[in-house]
């Protein structure tokens, strides 16, 4: 769909792991922290969050102000070498497609059994120190989200466990993308699934404000 088809792979492949180059600080980070972008046939700039669309590409710092100021100060243009377009919409778009990654992340894990809702069960999760992630509505009622998080770090505490929480949803899109009406709690066990849903969130909350989950 995007130019760059005479370069069969982009060209991040053949440096798995390599530090990149932001084109808004100058500064070196690893890709983990970082949005790549790639001029489409129209010249629209796009953002390509899995790094895996073809051609050349422009690294910007994982945040939404780096991406604002990348289009402010036309910094694609100046790295693609070329006309193209930076939409002043492109620092929503961005954050709305790490949600939807987000939320197809969080549904994935429903489906691999590594994901339990209702106050009930995530307490019960919470109990018996399986829980490696607490996921809450960011607009759900303080009290339940403080009893909930307090259980949780207790007993990962005495466990010695690290304390993930992850509260960068509302409670609809929570609810959407695990298929249930009204979900406001969630907690994520062990699995290769719930580790992609902690490693999105992240991505989100660093996008958003520049730090990671709690």
């Amino acid at each position: 769909m995007l130019n760059g088809r005479r370069q069969e792979r982009n060209d991040e492949a053949d440096a798995e792991g390599s530090l990149r180059t932001c084109i808004v600080t100058r500064r070196e980070q690893p890709p983990e922290a970082m949005i790549r972008f790639v001029p489409a046939p129209d010249g629209s700039v796009v953002p390509d969050l899995a790094r895996k669309l073809p051609g050349r590409g422009a690294w910007v710092t994982a945040t939404r102000d780096a991406v604002a100021a990348a289009v402010k100060s036309r910094a694609f243009a100046k790295s693609f070498k070329r006309a193209v377009v930076a939409d002043e919409g492109l620092p929503d778009l961005v954050e709305r497609l790490l949600v939807r990654r987000l939320m197809d992340a969080i549904s994935l894990a429903n489906k691999a059994g590594d994901l339990s809702t209702g106050f009930g069960k995530v307490e019960g999760l919470l109990n018996s120190g399986e829980a490696i992630a607490l996921l809450h509505g960011f607009d759900a009622a303080v009290d339940g989200r403080q009893k909930l998080a307090r259980k949780y770090t207790a007993i990962s505490d005495s466990l010695e466990q690290p304390v993930v929480i992850v509260d960068v949803l509302k409670i609809d899109e929570l609810s959407l993308a695990i298929g249930r009406e009204n979900v406001v709690h969630a907690a994520l066990r062990e699995g290769g699934a719930a580790r992609r849903v902690v490693a999105e969130a992240e991505r989100v909350l660093r996008y958003r404000s520049g730090t990671g989950v709690s």
